[in-house]
């Protein structure tokens, strides 16, 4: 099934937003029937995370920057230090408690609609402070919950086709989407929303990992169901997305045998669910059935990718020097970070996109290689950059310019009418030529653009705040993106739209 792609264009072009189907739209939210934003093992006893995390001395832009490749020392992270991997990706930072008594949650990375669909989940070997076992991760009383004792890894391992970074990982966390807490608001495009994120959470723990020297690999490929049984996830209602595979062990993982079915007990999310079928399709489409069909998959990756050579004169980037760079930690910016609701109508300086650039393009280690998404801009107030429209070329590191004018009005227009990408200084989208990695990937090349785009979407998200800027992840009238940027864009798809700018509530100095 991987190999028929017309399921993926089918998927795609029919959960892509246009100003007919808004108009077309007769869904409503229905208050009384939002599912729970955890997912609670009421059966379960917590085993309670420390508190005391520590902190990392290392700039939050070094830490955004670092790829996340393995290296050949050991590193295996104790207790303490996955603490801080949890708490930092997929935490619970901060609380606002309403006059009705009514508690609001923010999380350590941004999802969709705030509805935090997104769980982890931790499978490890013997760690310092931590018995193995098969771990899920609850924010909301920052414990783990033990789904299996013992050591799972060899699971993993054949899951993936033997995947070199897993077979030495100490530690693996998998990010899982409960479909139903995004669908309730975004129906069958949740599906697209489990990857942007997932992308935005493991942006977060890929730069506290590079700031703990943790090396970490992001892995796609591998065998659904024997991943989806390991975790206990609900087949129909459930969907395991991304591994990462963290730390380096002394020795290989030995080989563990095949896990019993396991059926636990959650609580309900809502008084009833709402079931969409294009979100089962899709994934049912783009699974990976065999560790044989995973390494054939994973032959797929390349090294490389060559992008076309600018067609004009490029302005190079400028970033700020050393010396003028935020030292700020990662985990402060993550502290802090938010979606930024109102942004004043006022100009960043092209040292400081410059620099969010550089720190958010230098890819991640991953199985799948090197994914050709294109980062195109809508300049509105940038000093020292003519407001236009740009495309990014990662090679040379500079910007060319497509077409000059003020696109303030379709800027608007492209994030669906709001003021947001309006008022931002720039528009930063993610496009991406879905052809020839559908090619290479199957349909799982669907899940692949989704999550590297999230993956740097979550990266300029951090940069932006590191730069006491603000930034929010929107949503857009697809084809009219690509639209916009063609000719040079024709034929892509946007994955991903970042707006940053300076937030009308000025962030606190450092």
């Amino acid at each position: 099934m991987n190999r028929d792609v017309a399921a993926t264009w089918r998927y795609h072009n029919d959960t892509k937003h246009s100003v007919a189907s808004l108009r077309a739209h007769r869904h409503y939210l229905d208050w009384d029937n939002k599912p729970l934003p955890f997912k609670v093992y009421p059966t379960i006893e917590p085993m309670p995370l420390p508190r005391e995390l520590g902190s990392s001395a290392v700039a939050a832009l070094d830490a955004i920057a670092g790829a996340g490749a393995s290296v050949g020392a050991t590193a295996v992270p104790d207790l303490d230090e996955l603490a801080r991997l949890l708490h930092f990706s997929a935490g619970i930072t901060r609380k606002k408690v309403y006059p009705d008594g009514q508690e609001y949650h923010f999380r350590a990375a941004a999802c969709t609609g705030a509805l935090y669909h997104i769980d982890l989940y931790v499978i490890c070997g013997e760690l310092p402070g931590l018995a193995a076992g098969v771990y899920q991760f609850g924010p909301h009383n920052f414990a783990l919950h033990c789904l299996r004792a013992g050591d799972h890894r060899g699971v993993l391992v054949e899951a993936t086709g033997n995947e070199p970074a897993v077979e030495r990982a100490p530690l693996i966390i998998a990010a899982a989407s409960t479909y139903w807490r995004n669908a309730w608001k975004y129906q069958s495009r949740a599906y697209r929303h489990c990857f942007w994120d997932s992308g935005t959470i493991l942006a977060n723990l890929l730069a506290v990992a590079a700031a703990d020297a943790l090396p970490a690999q992001v892995v796609c490929g591998f065998v659904d169901a024997t991943v989806g049984a390991l975790l206990g996830l609900h087949p129909e209602k459930e969907g395991a997305l991304a591994l990462v595979a963290l730390g380096q062990a002394p020795t290989a993982v030995a080989p563990s045998p095949p896990v019993p079915a396991v059926a636990l007990e959650t609580l309900p999310l809502s008084p009833h669910e709402v079931d969409y079928p294009a979100i089962r399709a899709m994934h049912a489409a783009s699974v990976l059935q065999m560790p044989d069909e995973v390494r054939a998959w994973r032959a797929g990756a390349t090294p490389a990718v060559a992008h076309p050579s600018p067609s004009a004169d490029t302005i190079a980037l400028r970033p700020l020097a050393d010396a003028s760079r935020p030292a700020e930690s990662i985990d402060r910016v993550i502290l802090r970070r938010g979606s930024t609701r109102q942004f004043a109508p006022t100009a960043i300086s092209f040292e400081q996109l410059s620099t969010i650039l550089q720190s958010s393009t230098r890819g991640v280690s991953a199985d799948y290689g090197v994914v050709a998404h294109d980062l195109y801009l809508i300049v509105n107030a940038v000093d020292g950059l003519v407001p236009g429209a740009y495309v990014f070329h990662r090679e040379s590191n500079a910007l060319e310019l497509l077409r000059a004018g003020s696109f303030r009005r379709e800027a608007g227009f492209l994030g669906l009418g709001q003021e947001l990408p309006a008022d931002a200084s720039v528009n930063i989208y993610a496009l991406c030529d879905l052809e020839p990695l559908l090619a290479r990937f199957g349909n799982r090349g669907y899940r692949v653009a989704q999550l590297d785009a999230a993956l740097t979407g979550g990266k300029l998200y951090l940069a932006a705040y590191a730069l006491r800027l603000g930034a929010t992840g929107l949503t857009f009238f697809d084809d009219d993106v690509t639209e916009f940027f063609s000719p040079h864009a024709a034929g892509k798809s946007v994955m991903f739209l970042m707006a940053i700018g300076r937030g009308k509530k000025a962030l606190p100095l450092a």
